[in-house]
């Protein structure tokens, strides 16, 4: 999925440094991570500690962190794909407020893609309403759902606006699919009790506890409910009037896209997180400065830092979604509590 502050190429890194703190076993510890996304991080360590604990405040995030954090065996229908991939497209609500020639003109996919995601949403919502899937399979669905109308949507990166016309990325049929890559990764430690969570995170720290807590919070002005907006639709599913010209829903709003809220929301954070080791992923653009996050942290114990260099891609929008590489420092704060 084009994730925005996805921690995918950074892996190696973190893993690194939180065995460099933690030590090389870590089997009989628990991992929170509490600014989930697309649950890179926390699956990263899945095969690694006893308990996985995720957690986001966007919808679609608990889905994909349900689906890869969740599952067991049983969970790969191929039957249940191919029957999906045979529908027929419908004029649902996904096709009237969000294709290219709907009622409201918003181009965020082909009108035949955003009818195929009416059609496959509601037969998978059909399939559970009549319990001939089970809420595993339900959220993996949705996964695969989620993971093919992005390939193929209309923008230049983010949903908070759309291309005037199709991308040829655009133009290909939405079909759904599953890599065994991914089927591997859900099946390892499938005895593991992990837990996800759908909270705010200054809220559901206060109610958790475990030994290894990594942070990966916004680090600028740009909303993650506005950013992705539309995967939220899609795996809610919930009708209502979307507003102005790019079709937004009322959003969750994070205190860490506030240069007012954000440095009193990290420290009562930090305060309140029962877990001995707290590492913070954080850039050299982000709202809070290195010297506040120092000394917040220096306050609830032993505090140190890791950096590393790496190419950043900013999406230009153009049709072909080309990038442009710029060199960014993430700073990898330590603190043990």
């Amino acid at each position: 999925m084009n994730y925005i502050g996805s921690k995918h190429t950074l892996a190696p890194f973190i893993t690194q440094t939180v065995h460099n703190v933690c030590g090389d076993d870590l089997t009989e510890k628990t991992f929170c991570d509490l600014f989930a996304g697309t649950g890179s991080v926390g699956r990263n360590f899945k095969d690694k500690v006893a308990k996985v604990i995720a957690n986001d405040l966007e919808y679609y995030s608990y889905i994909l962190n349900s689906t890869f954090l969740n599952n067991d065996t049983s969970i790969y229908h191929r039957e249940l794909l191919s029957e999906l991939n045979n529908l027929k497209g419908i004029s649902g609500f996904i096709a009237s407020e969000y294709g290219a020639y709907g009622e409201a003109g918003r181009n965020y996919f082909s009108q035949e893609n955003a009818q195929k995601i009416d059609a496959v949403r509601l037969k998978i919502e059909k399939w559970k309403t009549d319990g001939a899937i089970d809420k595993g399979t339900f959220y993996w669905l949705l996964t695969v759902l989620l993971e093919a109308a992005d390939k193929v949507a209309n923008t230049a990166s983010v949903y908070g606006a759309y291309l005037k016309g199709l991308k040829k990325t655009a133009q290909k049929p939405l079909v759904l699919h599953w890599q065994e890559q991914d089927l591997f990764e859900i099946l390892s430690n499938t005895n593991q009790s992990n837990e996800v969570y759908n909270e705010d995170a200054n809220t559901l720290i206060k109610k958790i506890n475990g030994d290894i807590l990594y942070l990966d919070p916004p680090y600028n002005a740009r909303q993650y409910g506005a950013n992705y907006h539309l995967l939220n639709t899609i795996a809610k599913y919930d009708t209502f009037a979307p507003v102005g010209k790019t079709g937004l829903p009322a959003y969750n709003k994070s205190a860490y896209c506030s240069k007012v809220k954000v440095e009193e929301a990290f420290e009562s954070l930090i305060k309140n997180a029962q877990f001995k080791y707290i590492f913070l992923s954080y850039n050299n653009e982000g709202l809070m400065s290195s010297e506040v996050i120092r000394s917040t942290l220096e306050k609830y114990g032993r505090y140190d830092l890791a950096t590393t260099t790496y190419q950043r891609f900013k999406a230009d929008k153009t049709e072909s979604r080309n990038h442009k590489a710029s060199s960014t420092i993430e700073y990898l704060h330590i603190l043990e509590k």
